[in-house]
């Protein structure tokens, strides 16, 4: 049985920094690449960063880039997403995803205000 949980998500003020993380069983982890979407209020859902299979391979979105940082642990069954200069847009349910959105975890809240 596939299982996808994100967790780390939280308040923090407008600047701070999070550490989101999302640990999947179920599936071979080191064979599948991996992303991060979100979803605001009232918008469609985002995508915010991918990483590949052997973590070598990463992109961010435009509105994320210098800001937040990717990464995996294959050891761990575990993928990040260092969050910092956090604004009050990047408001949102963060979703991780994997094996081209075949596996998805039900989300953990992140909340940025002033």
């Amino acid at each position: 049985q596939v299982q996808v949980m994100e967790s780390g998500g939280g308040s923090v003020q407008t600047g701070g920094s999070l550490k989101l993380s999302c640990v999947a069983s179920g599936y071979n982890f080191s064979r599948c690449g991996m992303d991060w979407y979100r979803q605001a209020p009232g918008k469609e859902r985002e995508w915010v960063s991918s990483i590949n299979a052997g973590g070598a391979v990463i992109n961010y979105a435009d509105s994320v880039k210098g800001r937040f940082t990717i990464s995996r642990d294959n050891a761990k069954n575990t993928m990040y997403l260092q969050m910092s200069l956090l604004k009050s847009e990047d408001t949102a349910v963060y979703n991780c995803e994997a094996c081209g959105s075949r596996y998805w975890g039900e989300g953990t809240q992140v909340t940025v205000s002033s």
